[in-house]
């Protein structure tokens, strides 16, 4: 048995103290429904879910002492892709010409013959369609609604490439960045060997992978669930933790939230304490090109400060390194060794390496720390000011020991781009939630000049107004941030307008493109599908701090990101499809001159944003479901005086801890 400590117990209280936190927050915003399981209509054979590789020397959370490979880690610079990235991009190209050849056919452009226009340019990836996919932050929210529009975008999806179906775009994808709750679906998926989001779903005996019933914070279900459950469950999780610290690196609560995480999102014994996010490197249907590139996000934060601007250093994870594209750090370190001690770009000589500091849970919680997040947003919520106080001042202490962070010490980029680099005289990086620069969806390393990507589809489920909705804020962040000469590296980004527009414009209750026409732009932009979050069969719009689903809630958010993506298989535009396939050939038709098929000037006459603006403020946004469904007797309800009674005394105990 493992016995927890003083300091351990002040530890353990403060996660306590926070999934009361977070329930609060539940019960004000939503309230349960229970509907049956076959409104979940996509659906897949029972299938084993393959797991990542354990690569931690330690064989558990701690990393650990190895030899220096041959080839001595060092810092690049980011002027090109790496040399690994560069290779892996040979195989992975020639595997999306299959499947986009077979979903541009399916898309019907009546006129263009898609076989022949793909056979002409198949061996010119400088014109062949480079598609990105992103997915936003929102917690649970934002990984359901994600992981339905990739089940969509998914040819192993049953009924994808049906009438309406956008199955194999997927397939067709070069990269796939996640963000917060995006980067669970994506590292999910990527944990357990690119399964699939129907796989997932469904799970298999005794698995708790996906199983969002138990928040994190109570542990995963098992039979007889009790305190002692719970009090083994954290156990573990304190053990882990304290392995890591024991080794000699400096932990946080974030050490704690990712190892909850992976409990829920890696189907492994205790989550794969052993499992990195290198290793995906190291799977055979990474090697062979089989799956898109997987790009997590996190933002830079100066030690001591709790403010994120628009101009921090933005940071990506993917399997061979972590780094930023940014002017201010422009530089990478291999992601296998970097609890490494490096200075000035090198390993320091005559010390061993080390291996297993990026587990794939820690580097999933990196990029969503939500508790940083929640001390952002308390403001906007409807709790009475005294209660608001009291949260915050729980929150600013939290934050003031700096327990909301994400901490790599040793730095990897210590002594690396003195005159730029902020963090260069630390000892320590610290990264937090991606999303806290107002850039919610991870579109920063998608818009990369050496990754070149010509489509980027969107999937934002951000929370920007009152109700939970998105209204294209991360867009506008992305672009402004793309007019900072300083900070650009050369990217370049559409022209967005603001939110008032979006909202008065209906650009954000269905599919918006942006960036249509490429002869208007400065510099390479890819052309952007914008996909907001959409009340089809459900009213999507849970908080981002609503701990835990059960199994119809997470059915119905899949099934509803599904229905966003496909425009409900085509019931709410029959042309969405083709609409689709003009958005992916958009490029490539600017590029090789091709004209522009009449079915697609159709497309992008109703979808492209044409630059018109309506900024006046606009009447609170609620939504009504598109899709007539039995899901529409789910209510929500507000603020209720039982519920006020409740939160009282769960405050109450909150301070007996």
């Amino acid at each position: 048995m493992v016995w927890v400590g003083s300091s351990s117990i002040k530890r353990i209280c403060t996660v306590f103290a926070l999934a009361m936190i977070l329930n609060i927050f539940s019960a004000l915003t939503m309230i349960s429904w229970d509907l049956p399981a076959k409104w979940y209509t996509a659906s897949l054979g029972v299938q084993i879910i393959e797991r990542g590789t354990p690569d931690s020397p330690t064989g558990g959370y701690a990393p650990g002492d190895v030899e220096c490979p041959s080839s001595h880690p060092v810092i690049r610079a980011a002027s090109t892709l790496s040399d690994n990235e560069t290779a892996w991009l040979q195989q992975r190209r020639d595997k999306t010409i299959g499947p986009m050849t077979s979903i541009l056919t399916r898309a019907n452009i009546s006129g263009f013959d898609v076989s022949n226009y793909i056979s002409r340019i198949a061996g010119n990836t400088s014109v062949l369609p480079n598609i990105g996919i992103a997915i936003s932050g929102g917690g649970y929210r934002a990984m359901l609604n994600g992981a339905g529009f990739i089940a969509a975008a998914d040819i192993r999806t049953e009924n994808s490439t049906n009438v309406g179906g956008i199955g194999g775009l997927l397939q067709s994808t070069t990269y796939l960045s996640g963000l917060s709750g995006g980067a669970w679906l994506v590292g999910s998926l990527y944990a357990n060997n690119f399964s699939t989001v129907t796989t997932l779903r469904d799970g298999s005996p005794g698995s708790s992978v996906w199983e969002f019933g138990n928040s994190i914070l109570k542990g995963p279900e098992s039979s007889g669930l009790s305190i002692v459950n719970v009090a083994d469950y954290y156990n573990i999780l304190q053990a882990d933790v304290n392995s890591k610290a024991n080794t000699g690196f400096e932990t946080t609560i974030t050490d704690y939230w990712g190892r909850g995480l992976s409990f829920q999102l890696v189907n492994a014994s205790n989550g794969g304490p052993a499992y990195t996010f290198s290793s995906i490197a190291l799977d055979k249907y990474f090697i062979n090109g089989e799956s898109p590139f997987p790009v997590l996000v996190a933002d830079s934060r100066k030690p001591g400060t709790t403010i994120i601007s628009l101009n921090s250093t933005v940071y990506e994870f993917n399997p061979f390194e972590l780094g930023s594209w940014d002017p201010t750090t422009y530089g990478f370190a291999p992601l296998r060794y970097i609890g490494s001690n490096f200075s000035g770009g090198a390993v320091l000589p005559k010390i061993p390496c080390v291996r297993g500091f990026d587990q794939v849970g820690f580097v999933m919680g990196t990029s969503s720390s939500l508790f940083n997040q929640f001390l952002l947003q308390i403001n906007a919520t409807t709790l009475p000011d005294a209660m608001k106080n009291s949260l915050t001042s729980i929150l600013e202490r939290i934050g003031a020991n700096e327990n909301d962070i994400s901490v790599f010490k040793p730095n990897p980029f210590f002594g690396y781009n003195n005159n730029t680099n902020e963090n260069s005289h630390s000892n320590q990086l610290t990264l937090v939630d991606g999303g806290e620069d107002g850039q919610n969806i991870p579109l920063a390393p998608l818009i990369q000049p050496s990754r070149a990507l010509d489509v980027i589809f969107a999937v934002d489920s951000s929370a920007d107004t009152g109700f939970y909705w998105p209204n294209g804020t991360s867009l506008v962040a992305t672009y402004q941030r793309s007019l900072n000469i300083a900070l650009g590296n050369g990217t370049a980004f559409p022209a967005i307008p603001d939110q008032n527009t979006f909202i008065n414009l209906g650009l954000n209750n269905r599919p918006s493109f942006f960036g249509c026409n490429a002869s208007n732009l400065t510099g390479n932009a890819p052309l952007i599908v914008y996909i907001p979050n959409t009340p089809y069969i459900i009213n999507s719009n849970f908080s981002t701090f609503k701990p835990d689903y059960n199994n119809t809630e997470r059915n119905l958010m899949i099934q509803n990101g599904y229905d966003v993506a496909t425009m409900g298989n085509g019931t709410v535009d029959s042309s969405w499809l083709t609409c689709v396939g003009c958005a992916i050939l958009s490029r490539s038709f600017t590029k090789t001159n091709t004209k522009v098929p009449t079915p697609c000037m159709a497309c992008f006459n109703r979808y492209c944003w044409n630059g018109t603006v309506n900024s006046t403020l606009p009447s609170s946004y609620e939504p009504v479901l598109k899709l007539k469904t039995s899901a529409a007797s789910c209510v929500r309800y507000r603020y209720r005086g039982f519920m006020f009674v409740f939160l009282v005394i769960e405050f109450v105990l909150l301070f007996l801890l």
